[in-house]
């Protein structure tokens, strides 16, 4: 699963980092990121809660990764601000 590579590896971590994180042994983690074994349901979860990431994300089914309900806030301040600026330079037109 190069996901879980890719994902680690954003972050500047260790697979012991990981594994010491979510408690999965290290060799474990190290077969699913090389594909030698699969994880199952329980460490699909750890993981995802782990990167805050979907679990479709993190197989493969999807290629966006799943925000935060606070990340989903601050775009949508973020963009109302925006919102806000474009209207008050079109009446100063």
């Amino acid at each position: 699963m190069n996901r879980l590579r890719d994902l680690r590896e954003d972050r500047d971590l260790r697979q012991i980092d990981v594994s010491n994180a979510v408690g999965i042994d290290q060799r474990t983690l190290s077969n699913y990121e090389t594909g030698k074994t699969n994880p199952d349901s329980f460490a699909i979860i750890k993981l995802c809660d782990f990167y805050g990431v979907s679990a479709d994300f993190l197989l493969g089914r999807e290629t966006e990764k799943s925000s935060s309900a606070d990340e989903i806030v601050n775009r949508l301040e973020k963009i109302q601000e925006e919102i806000t600026l474009v209207i008050k330079e079109i009446k100063n037109i």
